[in-house]
Formats: C-alpha cells, sequence, structure tokens
C-alpha cells in the first residue's frame, strides 16, 4: 500500500523539501487546534473574570458565546473565502486575526471589551479552519487522506480537552499576576511562531480561476440569509438557560426557520440562475455525503455534552480542580485517537459497519454515566469505552468527502465544521440544559449524571441508526 499525494489546487514552494507535508501538515493542524482550544481555554477562567471584571452572569455567557457564534455563522464563509482567494493565503489571514485578537482579549480593560475582541477571534478562528480541512482534502488522497483526516479528529478532540486542563492550568499559574489573561495571552507566541513557519512549509496556492466577480462569487444574498438564520438559532441556545428561556428567544428560533426556508429559496434561485450558491446543490448530491452529515451532529453533539456535564460534574460533588477534571478526560481522547489514526489498517469489508458499532459503544458507555458517577478506575475506564466508540469520527468525515470534487472542498469542509460546531451548541444547550436543571432540583451533580446519562445514550442510538446507511455504503478510501 502506498501513500500519495495530490497537489491539484496547491503548488508546491520554492525551495520546499521532499518529505516536508508532514511537517505542512503539522502547522495546519496546530493552527487549527488553537482555535479549537479557545473554545474551552476561557471556561475554567470565569469566576476570575467575574472578579477582576465585575462580570454579570450574562456578560460571561457572551464572553463565551461571542466566540462561539461568530465561528459558526461565518465558517461557511471562511471556506468560499479560500476557494476564491487562496486557502493557504486565507489561512494566514486567518491566523494574524486570530492571533491579534487574542492579544486584545489579553489586554481587554472592560467585559464589553472582552465580549468585541472575542466575537473578532471568533472571525479569525472562521477563516483559519476551514482551510485545513479544504488543504487536507486538496492536498491527500487515499490511505494518506485518511490518516490525516484521522490526525485532524484527535487534535479537534485534544483541543477540547487540553483546552479544559490548559486554563485551569494557566489561571492556578497566575504569572506575573495576570490571573486569566493568560488563557488569551498564551495564544500569541504560538500565532507568531506559526506565521513565520507556515510561509516556508505550506504549499502556495494556485493562481485563483475566478469566473465572476467577488459579490457573484461569495453569494451575497446567501450569505445575508444564512448568517442571520445561524445567529437567531444559535443566540437563544446558548444564553437561554442563564435568562430562564425568555419569550424572545423561543421567537428568535422560530425567525431562524424562516430565516433558513428563505436561505434554502434563495440558494435555488443563484444554482438556477447559473450562479455559485454558497452551498451548491452538486456538493449535497454527492454520494452518502448528506446521511453523513445528519449522523456527524451526533458525535459532537453527544461528545460536547458530554465534556460539559462531566466537567460539572468532577468540580461539582467530586470536587477535582480545574487541571484535575481536565486531565480526567485524557484516557478518553486517547482512545478517541487511536481508533481515529488505525481505523484504516482494519479489513476495508468492515469499515462501513465500524460507524453504527461505534455510536452503539458510546451509548452502552453513556448508559453507565449515572451509575460510574462516583468516580475511580471503573469510571476511568468508563470514559476510555465512550472515547473508543466516537473515535469513528474519522470514518464519518472521510464518508462524507470521498465523493466530493476537489472543486467543491471549500463548501464540503465549511458545511461539515459547521455542521460540527453547531452540534455541540445543540448538544451543550439541550442535554447541559437538562443536567443543571436536574442538578439544582437534587442539590446533586452526581444524581443528575443519571438522566443525563439516559439522554446521552439517546443521541449515540440515533447517530447509530442514522449511520445504518454509511455502513451498506463504500467508505473505505482508495488505495
Amino acid at each position: 500500500m502506498t501513500q500519495t499525494t495530490d497537489l491539484r489546487g496547491i503548488v508546491p514552494e520554492r525551495g520546499s523539501r521532499n518529505g516536508s507535508g508532514g511537517v505542512a501538515l503539522a502547522v495546519i493542524l496546530l493552527g487549527q487546534f488553537m482555535a479549537i482550544l479557545d473554545v474551552n481555554i476561557v471556561n475554567v477562567a470565569l469566576p476570575t473574570m467575574r472578579v477582576d471584571l465585575h462580570a454579570s452572569g450574562a456578560g460571561l455567557q457572551l464572553v463565551v458565546a461571542g466566540y462561539i457564534i461568530s465561528y459558526a455563522v461565518l465558517l461557511i464563509t471562511g471556506a468560499r473565502l479560500g476557494d476564491l482567494a487562496g486557502h493557504r493565503r486565507m489561512f494566514h489571514v486567518g491566523l494574524a486575526s486570530f492571533t491579534v485578537a487574542s492579544l486584545a482579549c489579553g489586554l481587554a480593560p472592560t467585559t464589553g471589551t472582552l465580549v468585541v475582541f472575542r466575537f473578532v477571534q471568533g472571525v479569525g478562528a472562521a477563516m483559519l479552519t476551514p482551510q485545513v480541512m479544504s488543504m487536507i482534502q486538496r492536498s491527500f488522497t487515499g490511505a494518506a487522506r485518511a490518516r490525516a483526516l484521522g490526525i485532524y479528529s484527535a487534535v479537534i478532540a485534544g483541543g477540547v480537552v487540553v483546552g479544559q486542563a490548559a486554563g485551569g492550568l494557566l489561571v492556578s499559574a497566575d504569572l506575573f499576576g495576570t490571573g486569566w489573561r493568560t488563557v488569551f495571552l498564551v495564544n500569541v507566541p504560538i500565532g507568531v511562531a506559526l506565521l513565520l513557519a507556515s510561509p516556508r512549509v505550506v504549499p502556495r496556492d494556485e493562481t485563483s480561476h475566478r469566473t465572476g466577480g467577488l459579490g457573484a462569487e461569495l453569494d451575497v444574498p446567501g450569505l445575508l440569509t444564512l448568517a442571520p438564520a445561524v445567529l437567531l438559532f444559535v443566540v437563544p441556545l446558548i444564553m437561554g438557560h442563564e435568562l430562564g428561556w425568555p419569550l424572545w428567544g423561543w421567537a428568535s428560533l422560530a425567525a431562524s426557520a424562516v430565516f433558513m426556508a428563505a436561505f434554502t429559496a434563495v440558494e435555488r434561485r443563484v444554482a438556477a440562475s447559473g450562479g455559485r450558491p454558497l452551498i451548491s446543490p452538486r456538493v449535497l448530491r454527492a454520494p452518502l455525503l448528506l446521511p453523513a452529515c445528519v449522523a456527524m451532529v451526533f458525535g459532537p453533539g453527544s461528545w460536547g455534552a458530554f465534556l460539559f456535564t462531566t466537567t460539572l460534574h468532577l468540580q461539582g460533588d467530586m470536587r477535582l480542580s480545574p487541571l484535575e477534571s481536565g486531565l480526567a478526560f485524557v484516557p478518553c481522547v486517547t482512545a478517541f485517537a487511536l481508533v481515529g489514526l488505525n481505523w484504516q489498517r482494519l479489513p476495508a469489508r468492515w469499515h462501513g459497519r465500524l460507524i453504527p458499532a461505534g455510536f452503539a459503544v458510546a451509548a452502552a458507555g453513556y448508559l453507565c454515566v449515572g451509575p460510574l458517577a462516583g468516580g475511580g478506575v471503573p469510571y476511568e475506564t468508563l470514559t476510555v469505552i465512550i472515547g473508543f466508540g466516537l473515535g469513528v469520527m474519522p470514518i464519518i468525515m472521510t464518508t462524507a468527502l470521498r465523493h466530493v470534487a476537489p472543486e467543491d472542498a471549500a463548501d464540503a469542509s465549511g458545511l461539515l465544521l459547521t455542521l460540527m460546531q453547531l452540534a455541540q451548541v445543540i448538544g451543550i444547550a439541550t442535554i447541559g440544559t437538562l443536567f443543571l436543571t436536574l442538578a439544582e432540583s437534587s442539590g446533586s451533580t452526581r444524581h443528575a449524571e443519571y438522566g443525563t446519562g439516559w439522554a446521552l445514550a439517546g443521541a449515540a442510538l440515533l447517530g447509530a441508526l442514522c449511520a445504518l446507511s454509511l455502513g451498506r455504503g463504500r467508505t473505505t478510501a482508495k488505495h
């Protein structure tokens, strides 16, 4: 078996050495890692922010939500800009914006300015992260692509857990009396190093071949309907529990459905007129893409809810420190990474069946969340089982992208990344709300874990059902 590299869409940089593909992959994945890290690293710093900035509960919610909202809303746009202006170029633009915004967040004097800079940081992440999957899709084929996507998924999972552990470590260290500010300032030296290294190792973009004006290529009507649809959907889900699910939140969700219907109509009209819609119907018609997208929602959705609720339990009834609670997930992520990096070594005839089987294994693990919530070795074993089950995510990603043409990689990657981000928001908002309600009513996070475990198992079983159609398709990559 040989690993091949397909250089359609990018050309090697002058002076690059043979075998530098691994270095380039490491650089772009480190950029991805920073963006994922910042979704979670801020959580453990919120109590310190409240005291230092005299922030309200709503203000703290916006510090978290601002990043997620702008990130989710602009992911597809970021993918399209990469397709138009060049993936490496937009990777650099996003990385520079993210780094500068991180510095601004670390120096923010008030809650209001911090919220604004968190929005800007999310914009930078939305410009940066879609380019990573697009460059993998365009640069690798066969076993090389499957392995790269496995590493990509492991990086995402690692960023979630390392974010929690690193946040606890940095806040506890209180370097130079900076307290919570280090969770943002840590990005600055990493971002600068990547900006210096990337031009040397990442292949440059091929000359763009635009067929129309920038506005037509970006599908402005699509942007103007999709952005409010996602915004109106995400905001009430993130802030609903904090504010007691007010009427405006339900109205916002209803308005989101209206805008999504308008977006669908706009996209059909753009495609019918020969334009370039934001989400190409050709992409949606790619074999197995839609069922893979549906199945994918239940993976990150249950995973995000599991991390959120379990972290609260570990720091609640189990009274672990932020650092200890973050480290408690290391076995789970290790199992996730082992499956993601090695599934292609199994016989090809097994690949399609691994997806529903993995979801079923995760569901079995989730059912034990409540009974084993007291901690100890059985609980650590439980997290390993869940990690092994959800380790099938790279297989779903490979399935979704397998039949997507290279010229549609930007649209497909933007769609997948947006779904993954929104799935986590939905999981935390729904199952997280259930956990918080049960914990408040019983006064015990351990008691809340029982109902939460059943909800998580239900989500995983739905993912298994959706993945059955994928099991009947051929998901292995070409060799």
